[in-house]
Protein backbone atom coordinates (compact mmCIF):
# COMPACT_ATOMS: atom_id res chain seq x y z
CA UNK A 1 0.00 0.00 0.00
CA UNK A 2 2.96 2.32 0.54
CA UNK A 3 3.84 2.04 -3.14
CA UNK A 4 0.22 2.73 -4.12
CA UNK A 5 0.05 5.80 -1.88
CA UNK A 6 3.35 7.13 -3.21
CA UNK A 7 2.25 6.58 -6.80
CA UNK A 8 -1.11 8.26 -6.17
CA UNK A 9 0.47 11.36 -4.66
CA UNK A 10 3.03 11.69 -7.46
CA UNK A 11 0.24 11.09 -10.00
CA UNK A 12 -1.74 13.99 -8.54
CA UNK A 13 1.32 16.21 -8.82
CA UNK A 14 1.74 15.03 -12.40
CA UNK A 15 -1.86 15.94 -13.19
CA UNK A 16 -1.39 19.41 -11.72
CA UNK A 17 1.66 20.15 -13.87
CA UNK A 18 0.52 18.29 -16.99
CA UNK A 19 -0.52 21.47 -18.77
CA UNK A 20 2.94 22.95 -18.31
CA UNK A 21 4.58 19.65 -19.30
CA UNK A 22 2.49 19.54 -22.48
CA UNK A 23 4.07 22.73 -23.78
CA UNK A 24 7.57 22.75 -22.25
CA UNK A 25 10.63 20.63 -21.54
CA UNK A 26 9.14 19.66 -18.19
CA UNK A 27 8.27 15.96 -18.47
CA UNK A 28 5.94 13.83 -16.38
CA UNK A 29 8.15 10.81 -17.12
CA UNK A 30 11.13 12.62 -15.60
CA UNK A 31 8.98 13.64 -12.63
CA UNK A 32 8.11 10.01 -11.87
CA UNK A 33 11.69 8.85 -12.41
CA UNK A 34 13.03 11.44 -9.97
CA UNK A 35 10.21 10.75 -7.50
CA UNK A 36 11.06 7.04 -7.58
CA UNK A 37 14.73 7.89 -7.02
CA UNK A 38 13.90 10.04 -3.98
CA UNK A 39 11.37 7.56 -2.55
CA UNK A 40 13.61 4.56 -3.14
CA UNK A 41 15.54 2.63 -0.57
CA UNK A 42 18.77 4.45 -1.33
CA UNK A 43 17.43 7.89 -0.35
CA UNK A 44 14.31 8.01 1.86
CA UNK A 45 13.39 4.32 1.93
CA UNK A 46 9.65 4.95 1.44
CA UNK A 47 9.52 2.46 -1.44
CA UNK A 48 11.69 -0.60 -0.83
CA UNK A 49 12.35 -2.51 -4.02
CA UNK A 50 15.29 -4.42 -5.47
CA UNK A 51 16.03 -5.35 -9.10
CA UNK A 52 15.35 -9.04 -8.40
CA UNK A 53 11.83 -8.42 -7.03
CA UNK A 54 9.08 -10.00 -9.14
CA UNK A 55 6.98 -6.82 -8.95
CA UNK A 56 9.64 -4.92 -10.89
CA UNK A 57 9.68 -7.40 -13.77
CA UNK A 58 5.89 -7.79 -13.88
CA UNK A 59 5.27 -4.04 -14.01
CA UNK A 60 7.87 -3.51 -16.74
CA UNK A 61 6.36 -6.34 -18.82
CA UNK A 62 2.79 -5.07 -18.35
CA UNK A 63 3.78 -1.53 -19.28
CA UNK A 64 5.58 -2.73 -22.42
CA UNK A 65 2.67 -5.00 -23.39
CA UNK A 66 0.18 -2.15 -23.03
CA UNK A 67 2.38 0.24 -25.02
CA UNK A 68 2.82 -2.22 -27.88
CA UNK A 69 -0.85 -3.23 -27.99
CA UNK A 70 -1.99 0.40 -28.04
CA UNK A 71 0.63 1.51 -30.56
CA UNK A 72 -0.12 -1.47 -32.78
CA UNK A 73 -3.67 -0.19 -33.15
CA UNK A 74 -2.33 2.95 -34.76
CA UNK A 75 -1.00 0.86 -37.66
CA UNK A 76 -3.11 -1.39 -39.89
CA UNK A 77 -1.79 -3.83 -42.48
CA UNK A 78 -2.75 -1.43 -45.26
CA UNK A 79 -0.62 1.26 -43.63
CA UNK A 80 2.30 -1.17 -43.36
CA UNK A 81 1.92 -2.30 -46.97
CA UNK A 82 1.85 1.24 -48.35
CA UNK A 83 4.49 2.76 -46.06
CA UNK A 84 7.00 0.04 -45.24
CA UNK A 85 10.04 1.50 -46.98
CA UNK A 86 11.15 3.89 -44.19
CA UNK A 87 10.45 1.60 -41.20
CA UNK A 88 12.24 -1.14 -43.15
CA UNK A 89 15.36 1.00 -43.37
CA UNK A 90 15.25 1.66 -39.62
CA UNK A 91 14.74 -2.02 -38.75
CA UNK A 92 16.84 -3.85 -41.34
CA UNK A 93 19.72 -1.37 -41.59
CA UNK A 94 19.50 1.03 -38.65
CA UNK A 95 18.99 -1.54 -35.91
CA UNK A 96 21.93 -3.83 -36.88
CA UNK A 97 24.23 -0.81 -37.33
CA UNK A 98 23.18 0.58 -33.93
CA UNK A 99 23.87 -2.83 -32.43
CA UNK A 100 27.38 -3.00 -33.93
CA UNK A 101 28.31 0.57 -32.97
CA UNK A 102 27.00 0.16 -29.41
CA UNK A 103 28.92 -3.09 -29.02
CA UNK A 104 32.08 -1.37 -30.25
CA UNK A 105 31.57 1.38 -27.67
CA UNK A 106 31.00 -1.22 -24.97
CA UNK A 107 34.30 -2.91 -25.76
CA UNK A 108 36.37 0.21 -26.43
CA UNK A 109 34.95 2.59 -23.81
CA UNK A 110 33.35 0.49 -21.06
CA UNK A 111 36.05 -2.18 -21.24
CA UNK A 112 33.66 -5.11 -21.64
CA UNK A 113 34.81 -8.32 -23.33
CA UNK A 114 33.29 -8.62 -26.79
CA UNK A 115 30.60 -11.21 -25.88
CA UNK A 116 29.37 -9.03 -22.98
CA UNK A 117 29.59 -5.89 -25.13
CA UNK A 118 27.44 -7.55 -27.78
CA UNK A 119 24.92 -8.60 -25.13
CA UNK A 120 24.61 -5.08 -23.71
CA UNK A 121 24.20 -3.75 -27.25
CA UNK A 122 21.38 -6.24 -27.91
CA UNK A 123 19.62 -5.26 -24.67
CA UNK A 124 19.82 -1.58 -25.64
CA UNK A 125 18.82 -2.15 -29.27
CA UNK A 126 15.00 -1.86 -28.86
CA UNK A 127 13.43 1.59 -28.88
CA UNK A 128 10.40 2.70 -26.90
CA UNK A 129 7.89 5.30 -28.23
CA UNK A 130 6.66 6.02 -24.69
CA UNK A 131 9.54 8.39 -24.09
CA UNK A 132 8.89 10.28 -27.32
CA UNK A 133 5.15 10.58 -26.77
CA UNK A 134 4.88 14.11 -28.16
CA UNK A 135 6.49 12.93 -31.40
CA UNK A 136 4.43 9.79 -32.04
CA UNK A 137 1.16 11.10 -30.64
CA UNK A 138 0.66 14.59 -32.05
CA UNK A 139 -1.01 15.29 -35.36
CA UNK A 140 1.23 18.26 -36.16
CA UNK A 141 4.20 15.91 -36.47
CA UNK A 142 4.48 14.46 -40.02
CA UNK A 143 2.53 11.24 -40.30
CA UNK A 144 5.36 9.31 -41.96
CA UNK A 145 7.64 10.16 -39.03
CA UNK A 146 5.09 8.97 -36.46
CA UNK A 147 4.42 5.84 -38.51
CA UNK A 148 8.13 5.09 -38.85
CA UNK A 149 8.86 5.36 -35.12
CA UNK A 150 5.74 3.39 -34.14
CA UNK A 151 6.40 0.48 -36.47
CA UNK A 152 10.11 0.36 -35.65
CA UNK A 153 9.56 0.34 -31.89
CA UNK A 154 6.78 -2.21 -32.16
CA UNK A 155 8.85 -4.77 -34.04
CA UNK A 156 12.36 -4.30 -32.71
CA UNK A 157 11.51 -5.69 -29.24
CA UNK A 158 10.72 -9.10 -30.70
CA UNK A 159 13.70 -8.97 -33.05
CA UNK A 160 16.12 -8.19 -30.21
CA UNK A 161 14.94 -10.89 -27.80
CA UNK A 162 16.40 -13.93 -29.66
CA UNK A 163 19.75 -12.16 -29.95
CA UNK A 164 19.70 -11.35 -26.22
CA UNK A 165 18.98 -14.96 -25.26
CA UNK A 166 21.61 -16.42 -27.60
CA UNK A 167 24.30 -14.03 -26.37
CA UNK A 168 23.25 -14.68 -22.79
CA UNK A 169 24.04 -18.36 -23.32
CA UNK A 170 27.41 -17.41 -24.82
CA UNK A 171 28.45 -15.38 -21.72
CA UNK A 172 27.49 -18.12 -19.29
CA UNK A 173 23.75 -17.79 -18.83
CA UNK A 174 21.11 -20.49 -19.43
CA UNK A 175 21.47 -22.55 -22.59
CA UNK A 176 19.14 -21.66 -25.44
CA UNK A 177 17.06 -24.16 -27.38
CA UNK A 178 16.78 -22.53 -30.76
CA UNK A 179 13.75 -24.50 -31.87
CA UNK A 180 11.90 -23.55 -28.69
CA UNK A 181 12.87 -19.90 -29.16
CA UNK A 182 11.60 -19.88 -32.73
CA UNK A 183 8.41 -21.56 -31.51
CA UNK A 184 7.87 -18.83 -28.91
CA UNK A 185 8.20 -16.10 -31.52
CA UNK A 186 5.92 -17.90 -33.98
CA UNK A 187 3.34 -18.68 -31.31
CA UNK A 188 3.32 -15.07 -30.19
CA UNK A 189 2.53 -14.00 -33.74
CA UNK A 190 -0.21 -16.64 -34.08
CA UNK A 191 -1.89 -15.64 -30.80
CA UNK A 192 -1.66 -11.96 -31.69
CA UNK A 193 -3.47 -12.55 -34.99
CA UNK A 194 -5.87 -15.36 -34.05
CA UNK A 195 -7.45 -13.86 -30.93
CA UNK A 196 -8.60 -10.58 -32.57
CA UNK A 197 -9.69 -12.52 -35.64
CA UNK A 198 -12.00 -14.77 -33.59
CA UNK A 199 -13.24 -11.87 -31.45
CA UNK A 200 -14.19 -9.72 -34.45
CA UNK A 201 -15.88 -12.69 -36.17
CA UNK A 202 -17.98 -13.36 -33.06
CA UNK A 203 -18.79 -9.68 -32.67
CA UNK A 204 -20.15 -9.52 -36.22
CA UNK A 205 -21.94 -12.85 -36.09
CA UNK A 206 -25.71 -12.86 -36.41
CA UNK A 207 -25.85 -15.14 -33.39
CA UNK A 208 -24.50 -12.49 -31.00
CA UNK A 209 -25.90 -9.17 -29.84
CA UNK A 210 -23.93 -6.44 -28.06
CA UNK A 211 -24.61 -2.96 -26.80
CA UNK A 212 -22.39 -0.07 -27.84
CA UNK A 213 -20.97 0.18 -24.31
CA UNK A 214 -19.86 -3.43 -24.20
CA UNK A 215 -18.71 -3.42 -27.81
CA UNK A 216 -16.16 -0.75 -26.88
CA UNK A 217 -14.69 -3.22 -24.37
CA UNK A 218 -13.84 -5.70 -27.12
CA UNK A 219 -10.27 -4.44 -27.42
CA UNK A 220 -9.84 -4.71 -23.65
CA UNK A 221 -11.01 -8.33 -23.73
CA UNK A 222 -8.76 -9.10 -26.71
CA UNK A 223 -5.74 -7.59 -24.97
CA UNK A 224 -6.33 -9.53 -21.76
CA UNK A 225 -6.84 -12.82 -23.62
CA UNK A 226 -3.66 -12.30 -25.64
CA UNK A 227 -1.73 -11.43 -22.47
CA UNK A 228 -3.04 -14.50 -20.61
CA UNK A 229 -2.50 -16.95 -23.47
CA UNK A 230 1.01 -15.67 -24.12
CA UNK A 231 1.93 -16.08 -20.47
CA UNK A 232 0.38 -19.56 -20.22
CA UNK A 233 2.01 -20.85 -23.40
CA UNK A 234 5.33 -18.99 -22.97
CA UNK A 235 4.78 -17.29 -26.31
CA UNK A 236 6.62 -14.05 -27.06
CA UNK A 237 4.52 -11.55 -25.15
CA UNK A 238 5.68 -8.44 -26.97
CA UNK A 239 5.31 -9.74 -30.51
CA UNK A 240 1.82 -11.00 -29.59
CA UNK A 241 0.85 -7.57 -28.24
CA UNK A 242 1.93 -5.63 -31.33
CA UNK A 243 0.47 -8.21 -33.74
CA UNK A 244 -2.87 -8.08 -31.87
CA UNK A 245 -2.96 -4.30 -32.07
CA UNK A 246 -2.27 -4.32 -35.81
CA UNK A 247 -4.91 -7.02 -36.38
CA UNK A 248 -7.57 -5.05 -34.50
CA UNK A 249 -6.73 -1.90 -36.49
CA UNK A 250 -6.91 -3.85 -39.76
CA UNK A 251 -10.10 -5.85 -39.17
CA UNK A 252 -12.15 -3.41 -37.10
CA UNK A 253 -11.03 0.24 -37.18
CA UNK A 254 -14.17 1.15 -35.22
CA UNK A 255 -12.94 -0.93 -32.26
CA UNK A 256 -9.61 0.85 -32.40
CA UNK A 257 -11.35 4.22 -32.34
CA UNK A 258 -13.56 3.30 -29.39
CA UNK A 259 -10.60 1.90 -27.46
CA UNK A 260 -8.24 4.77 -28.17
CA UNK A 261 -8.97 7.06 -25.22
CA UNK A 262 -9.28 4.26 -22.66
CA UNK A 263 -6.19 2.50 -23.99
CA UNK A 264 -4.13 5.66 -23.82
CA UNK A 265 -5.13 6.20 -20.18
CA UNK A 266 -4.34 2.62 -19.11
CA UNK A 267 -1.01 2.72 -20.93
CA UNK A 268 -0.11 6.05 -19.34
CA UNK A 269 -0.90 4.75 -15.84
CA UNK A 270 1.15 1.59 -16.29
CA UNK A 271 3.98 3.54 -17.85
CA UNK A 272 4.18 6.05 -15.00
CA UNK A 273 3.97 3.34 -12.33
CA UNK A 274 6.73 1.34 -14.01
CA UNK A 275 8.92 4.45 -14.27
CA UNK A 276 8.37 5.19 -10.57
CA UNK A 277 9.36 1.63 -9.65
CA UNK A 278 12.39 1.73 -11.95
CA UNK A 279 13.46 5.04 -10.40
CA UNK A 280 13.28 3.43 -6.96
CA UNK A 281 15.95 0.94 -8.05
CA UNK A 282 18.41 3.70 -8.96
CA UNK A 283 20.04 4.77 -5.70
CA UNK A 284 23.10 7.00 -5.14
CA UNK A 285 25.01 3.85 -4.22
CA UNK A 286 23.90 2.19 -7.47
CA UNK A 287 25.07 5.18 -9.52
CA UNK A 288 28.30 5.39 -7.55
CA UNK A 289 29.18 1.80 -8.47
CA UNK A 290 29.41 2.75 -12.16
CA UNK A 291 32.89 3.98 -13.24
CA UNK A 292 33.38 7.17 -15.21
CA UNK A 293 33.92 5.22 -18.43
CA UNK A 294 30.54 3.57 -17.86
CA UNK A 295 28.92 7.02 -17.88
CA UNK A 296 30.80 7.91 -21.05
CA UNK A 297 29.58 4.69 -22.69
CA UNK A 298 25.95 5.43 -21.73
CA UNK A 299 26.15 8.94 -23.18
CA UNK A 300 27.82 7.80 -26.40
CA UNK A 301 25.27 4.99 -26.83
CA UNK A 302 22.59 7.70 -27.09
CA UNK A 303 24.33 10.53 -28.96
CA UNK A 304 26.58 8.54 -31.30
CA UNK A 305 25.38 4.97 -31.90
CA UNK A 306 21.86 5.55 -33.21
CA UNK A 307 22.45 8.93 -34.94
CA UNK A 308 25.36 7.50 -36.95
CA UNK A 309 23.45 4.30 -37.75
CA UNK A 310 20.34 6.18 -38.90
CA UNK A 311 22.38 8.64 -40.97
CA UNK A 312 23.94 5.73 -42.84
CA UNK A 313 20.66 3.82 -43.14
CA UNK A 314 18.73 6.72 -44.65
CA UNK A 315 21.24 7.73 -47.30
CA UNK A 316 19.30 8.24 -50.52
CA UNK A 317 15.92 7.98 -48.79
CA UNK A 318 14.85 11.54 -49.75
CA UNK A 319 13.46 11.99 -46.25
CA UNK A 320 13.81 15.68 -45.25
CA UNK A 321 16.83 16.28 -43.04
CA UNK A 322 14.64 17.56 -40.19
CA UNK A 323 12.75 14.27 -40.06
CA UNK A 324 15.95 12.25 -40.42
CA UNK A 325 17.39 14.14 -37.45
CA UNK A 326 14.27 13.38 -35.40
CA UNK A 327 14.49 9.68 -36.25
CA UNK A 328 18.20 9.66 -35.40
CA UNK A 329 17.63 11.28 -32.02
CA UNK A 330 14.45 9.53 -30.94
CA UNK A 331 15.66 6.03 -30.30
CA UNK A 332 14.75 6.11 -26.59
CA UNK A 333 15.60 3.13 -24.41
CA UNK A 334 12.70 1.96 -22.29
CA UNK A 335 10.77 -0.94 -20.84
CA UNK A 336 12.09 -3.58 -23.25
CA UNK A 337 15.66 -2.75 -22.26
CA UNK A 338 14.65 -2.84 -18.57
CA UNK A 339 12.99 -6.25 -18.99
CA UNK A 340 15.92 -7.69 -20.95
CA UNK A 341 18.38 -6.13 -18.49
CA UNK A 342 16.57 -7.86 -15.62
CA UNK A 343 16.80 -11.15 -17.53
CA UNK A 344 20.56 -10.63 -17.77
CA UNK A 345 20.77 -9.77 -14.06
CA UNK A 346 18.93 -12.96 -13.09
CA UNK A 347 20.95 -15.15 -15.46
CA UNK A 348 23.88 -15.81 -13.17
CA UNK A 349 26.37 -14.74 -15.86
CA UNK A 350 29.77 -13.72 -14.53
CA UNK A 351 29.46 -9.98 -15.27
CA UNK A 352 25.67 -9.78 -15.07
CA UNK A 353 25.63 -7.06 -12.39
CA UNK A 354 28.06 -4.85 -14.32
CA UNK A 355 26.02 -5.21 -17.51
CA UNK A 356 22.77 -4.39 -15.71
CA UNK A 357 24.33 -1.25 -14.25
CA UNK A 358 25.30 -0.04 -17.73
CA UNK A 359 21.87 -0.83 -19.16
CA UNK A 360 20.04 0.87 -16.28
CA UNK A 361 22.20 3.98 -16.58
CA UNK A 362 21.56 4.20 -20.33
CA UNK A 363 17.80 3.90 -19.74
CA UNK A 364 17.88 6.61 -17.05
CA UNK A 365 19.80 9.02 -19.29
CA UNK A 366 17.47 8.20 -22.18
CA UNK A 367 14.36 8.99 -20.12
CA UNK A 368 15.88 12.29 -19.00
CA UNK A 369 17.03 13.28 -22.49
CA UNK A 370 14.25 12.04 -24.76
CA UNK A 371 11.28 12.80 -22.50
CA UNK A 372 12.51 16.39 -22.11
CA UNK A 373 13.13 17.04 -25.80
CA UNK A 374 10.06 15.58 -27.51
CA UNK A 375 7.77 18.57 -26.82
CA UNK A 376 10.17 21.25 -28.19
CA UNK A 377 10.78 19.18 -31.32
CA UNK A 378 7.03 18.59 -31.75
CA UNK A 379 6.55 22.36 -31.48
CA UNK A 380 9.20 22.83 -34.17
CA UNK A 381 7.25 20.56 -36.53
CA UNK A 382 4.04 22.42 -35.64
CA UNK A 383 5.63 25.76 -36.59
CA UNK A 384 7.04 24.22 -39.77
CA UNK A 385 3.64 22.86 -40.69
CA UNK A 386 2.09 26.27 -40.05
CA UNK A 387 4.61 27.95 -42.37
CA UNK A 388 3.91 25.39 -45.09
CA UNK A 389 0.18 25.98 -44.81
CA UNK A 390 0.66 29.74 -45.12
CA UNK A 391 2.81 29.22 -48.21
CA UNK A 392 0.12 26.97 -49.68
CA UNK A 393 -2.51 29.61 -48.97
CA UNK A 394 -0.38 32.30 -50.62
CA UNK A 395 0.20 30.07 -53.61
CA UNK A 396 -3.53 29.36 -53.92
CA UNK A 397 -4.24 33.10 -53.73
CA UNK A 398 -1.78 33.81 -56.51
CA UNK A 399 -3.18 31.07 -58.73
CA UNK A 400 -6.73 32.35 -58.25
CA UNK A 401 -5.76 35.89 -59.26
CA UNK A 402 -6.18 37.01 -62.89
CA UNK A 403 -2.42 37.54 -63.14
CA UNK A 404 -0.65 34.20 -63.76
CA UNK A 405 1.24 32.92 -60.77
CA UNK A 406 4.32 32.43 -62.95
CA UNK A 407 4.55 36.24 -63.26
CA UNK A 408 5.45 36.47 -59.59
CA UNK A 409 8.33 34.02 -59.75
CA UNK A 410 11.43 35.45 -58.07
CA UNK A 411 9.71 38.61 -56.74
CA UNK A 412 10.66 39.87 -53.28
CA UNK A 413 8.23 39.39 -50.42
CA UNK A 414 5.30 41.82 -50.80
CA UNK A 415 6.18 42.82 -54.37
CA UNK A 416 3.47 40.58 -55.81
CA UNK A 417 0.86 42.85 -54.14
CA UNK A 418 2.25 45.84 -56.02
CA UNK A 419 2.16 43.94 -59.31
CA UNK A 420 -1.42 42.89 -58.63
CA UNK A 421 -2.47 46.51 -58.13
CA UNK A 422 -0.69 47.54 -61.33
CA UNK A 423 -2.48 44.77 -63.21
CA UNK A 424 -5.83 46.02 -61.98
Amino acid sequence: MTLLLAFSVVLLVGVLISGLAHRSVLSTAVLFLLAGFVLGEGVTGVVRLRPGDELVTVLAELALFSVLFTDGQRVGLRDLATAWRLPGRALLLGMPLTFVITAGLGAAVAGLPWPEALLVAAVLAPTDPVFAAAIVGREEVPGRLRHLLNVESGLNDGLALPVVLVLLAVVGGPDVEYAALAGELGLGLVIGVAVPLVAVALLRSRFTATTSTYESLTSVAVGLIVLSLAELTHANLFLAAFAAGITVATLAPELRDSFHEFGELVTELLKLLAILVFGALISPVFLGEIPALGYLFAVLSLVVARPVAIALSFLGSHLPWQEQAAVAWFGPKGFASVVYGLIVLDSGAQRADEMFHLVALAVVLSILAHSSSDVPIAHYFARRRGRERRLDDDRATLESDDLPAASFTGLPAGEHEVRREQRR
